[in-house]
């Protein structure tokens, strides 16, 4: 499959995916690890085979809403993860999943796939550090969220104890978010408002074209309220402004995190407002207690720079334990610009 057609796959799954899964359509993305464009069967003997450099220290990038893995590539072709690999001796993995289902699901999903993962890397295990562009953030959030929060005793019933899954989230020290909505997007909560108050004109376009607006998929209107469990989904109200003033899923207090957001406006209140265009600064740096040096604002960057910028990831390398973020090598070489 071609990348424009992945790509118009991926855009697909994010607005009705949803209804994909849940009518088993076969072009419904499965969340899988990827490398190279292929999916990695996650197996100790088949991982060694497609990784003969596997090293103890795992890259885990999660992309965003209607894109694949390739949102992260720069022009020459590399990404935050094989430049983590060149320069810090990182092992890259690539999620790639159905941004249309809810937040909660692709949560869930994660935690069972990096469990997976980590119960068949074929080398021990030093860290695993977690880097989510956009909705990947969320998701990465949810699966904390489910790795700490899990019944370990499964199997109940009669079947017997089954072991409890592998605990990944103990090889995570930091997590980096970029252009990540912590506290939501107020597009989408706009966008609720509008259909209603279109449902409720008497006329059938007008009453069509809400309904029409009303298919967006789970993971969409998730991004409303970066709903990361289902008991929040179920609180979702018609407001535009944050239905809460603190996200009711904190940050893990365990993690250090490392929040990345863009500014394309030079006036404090737009950049304030609008943000990257799409998440306001608010959101994307959204999380009590941080140090200043956990945050970054990058000027005149849009959201979709975020996931491939030499700024964006003189940070990442610094954050990951590089050298001071203004002294990468080669960024003219490779066509930095």
């Amino acid at each position: 499959m071609g990348q424009k057609l992945e790509l118009a796959v991926a855009i697909l799954n994010g607005a009705v995916g949803d209804y994909l899964h849940r009518t088993e359509n076969g072009l419904a993305t499965e969340m899988a690890c990827f490398m190279g464009g292929a999916p990695l069967v996650l197996e100790r003997e088949a991982l060694a085979l497609a990784l003969p450099s596997a090293t103890g220290r795992i890259a885990v990038l999660v992309h965003g809403v209607m894109c694949t893995e390739d949102i992260w590539a720069f022009p020459d072709g590399r990404d935050y993860g094989s430049l983590l690999a060149r320069d810090l001796g990182f092992t890259p993995l690539y999620v790639r999943y159905n941004s249309g289902l809810a937040i909660p699901d692709n949560g869930e999903a994660l935690d069972r796939l990096l469990a997976a993962v980590v119960a068949a890397w074929p080398v021990p295990i030093e860290e695993i550090v977690p880097i989510g562009y956009s909705m990947g953030g969320l998701v990465l959030r949810s699966a904390c969220h489910a790795a700490r929060t899990r019944d370990v005793t499964l199997g109940v019933g009669g079947t017997g104890a089954a072991p409890p899954p592998v605990d990944w989230l103990a090889h995570v020290r930091r997590a980096i978010y970029v252009g990540t909505p912590h506290l939501g997007a107020p597009m989408e909560r706009l966008g609720r408002v509008v259909a209603r108050i279109l449902h409720a004109v008497p006329d059938p376009t007008t009453r069509l074209v809400a309904q029409i607006a009303d298919l967006r998929s789970h993971g969409v209107k998730d991004l409303g309220d970066a709903d990361l469990r289902h008991a929040d989904r179920k609180r979702r109200g018609l407001n535009v402004g944050l239905r809460d003033a603190r996200h009711p899923v904190p940050l893990l207090a365990e993690i250090e995190h490392f929040l990345v957001a863009g500014a394309l406006y030079a006036e404090p209140w737009l950049a304030t407002l609008l943000g990257d265009s799409i998440v306001p600064v608010s959101s994307a740096t959204a999380g009590p207690g941080l140090a200043a040096d956990n945050v970054r604002l990058l000027p005149g960057l849009s959201h979709m720079a975020l996931a491939h910028h030499p700024d964006v990831y003189r940070n990442i390398r610094m954050w990951c334990g590089g050298a001071p973020e203004d002294t990468i090598p080669e960024e003219k070489e490779a066509g930095w610009t």
